[in-house]
């Protein structure tokens, strides 16, 4: 199994922004693309809105985690961005996880 990348370059966050397949819960909205590879990347956007840069980065990490933790479930070939809402900010790591999986049932891109 191939471990995913990240998603770094704005052009490429753009690509899949501009796709507009997307589903959102209360906490996060997930867009999904196939990127035509064998690995999954993973981009995670928090606006200032959220909160400060210690809050932005906690969401970032729990988001993260929680993906690294669960890559076996999704599917190979996928650029991903998710974005945390503000009623993110002050949720636990499981509340996270749960909403990221729930937004992969959405989408279809779990095993």
């Amino acid at each position: 199994m191939n471990f995913s990348e990240s998603l770094k370059r704005s052009q490429d966050f753009r690509k899949v922004y501009n796709n507009k397949k997307s589903y959102a819960n209360r906490f996060l909205v997930l867009y999904v693309l196939k990127n035509g590879r064998d690995c999954n990347r993973l981009g995670i956007s928090v606006s200032k809105k959220v909160g400060n840069s210690v809050v932005r980065h906690r969401i970032t990490r729990l988001i993260r985690e929680s993906y690294r933790l669960n890559e076996a479930l999704f599917n190979s070939g996928l650029d991903m961005v998710v974005i945390a809402r503000q009623s993110a900010k002050d949720r636990s790591y499981q509340e996270i996880e749960s909403a990221l999986l729930h937004l992969g049932k959405l989408h279809n891109i779990l095993k």
